[in-house]
């Protein structure tokens, strides 16, 4: 990509949580721990879906790439979040703020294709069961997740490559702790209609079929669970969807009101996009391992098996 038109600027600063030293180190601690829970529980569910046999099955296979890319999600803004609490010097080169958009926007956008095909996974087997390994077939579910990240990336370089070509004149300041691409609009000195509209078509879009795909999934489930006779099946049946729509609500909720909120820097927009970027993909793990009898169940073979 060439940066030919960020001559005039070349880093911005990111003004990060907070300006006082004390809060700041007491965030240094909270999120270091918090990145340490993150990656200690996504590489924990990759190892035992791995590991254990009884979990290869679609819906773990979707699982474990959910914990790969809550891992990476992480890893794009964390490390550099750490980096700022503890520096005086809080900026971050033009070409590393487009790359850290390129990258959130490539795992995020892979992330809600992805809880959208862990949908149609569930709706598969709760509404057609005796068809589920024909529904859910190795082939369809490598379609699936290939299908999610060429759509991550085509989202990710159809707005990052409009980026490039934007000019950063004179205000170079961020009031965030990360570069987000709403947020180097409001820097830009040239025309960003254009950039606006694009990420418009591309993210609304995404957003909205794959949540509407996730609705119908679980209208279709709910409904079928209902119509179930057995107290003990039904609440089999609600058991096995209850994390993933856990998982759901937390990532559409914060993504929402991080990318729609007007008011660049307010403290709602920090909040929901610190839920967004951090604590869910420190959640997901916990969520899955702690509702989930076969997980738990296979950690507990694991853990005899080699200790």
């Amino acid at each position: 990509m060439a940066l030919r038109n960020h001559s005039t600027i070349t880093e911005f600063i990111l003004l990060g949580l907070s300006a006082d030293p004390k809060i700041e180190a007491l965030f240094f601690v909270l999120f270091l721990g918090i990145y340490f829970l993150t990656v200690t529980g996504n590489l924990m569910m990759l190892l035992v879906i791995r590991v254990d046999s009884h979990l290869h099955t679609p819906m773990y296979f979707f699982l474990s790439q959910l914990s790969l890319i809550d891992l990476c999600f992480s890893s794009v803004t964390v490390p550099k979040l750490l980096e700022n609490l503890l520096s005086q010097n809080k900026t971050i080169s033009v070409r590393g703020c487009l790359a850290q958009i390129f990258f959130v926007l490539i795992t995020a956008g892979t992330d809600g294709f992805l809880l959208s095909a862990m949908a149609y996974d569930r709706y598969a087997a709760i509404c057609h069961p005796l068809l589920y390994g024909q529904v859910m077939s190795k082939k369809r579910c490598m379609q699936l997740l290939w299908g999610s990240w060429s759509l991550g990336f085509l989202d990710a370089f159809i707005n990052v490559l409009l980026a490039v070509k934007m000019d950063f004149c004179d205000t170079y300041i961020i009031p965030h702790y990360s570069c987000e691409l709403p947020s180097i609009f409001t820097l830009s000195c040239s025309d960003v209609s254009t950039n606006f509209i694009v990420m418009l078509c591309s993210i609304v879009p995404h957003a909205l079929v794959t949540s509407l795909l996730i609705f119908f999934s679980y209208v279709c489930i709910i409904s079928t669970i209902l119509s179930i006779t057995s107290t003990s099946g039904r609440s089999k049946a609600f058991s096995t969807c209850s994390s993933h729509l856990t998982a759901v609500i937390l990532f559409y909720g914060s993504a929402v009101l991080c990318y729609f909120i007007t008011t660049s820097g307010s403290p709602l927009e920090l909040v929901s996009s610190v839920q967004y970027s951090v604590i869910t993909p420190m959640l997901n793990p916990l969520i899955y391992s702690l509702k989930n009898k076969e997980v738990k169940a296979s950690v507990r073979r694991i853990l005899r098996k080699y200790l």
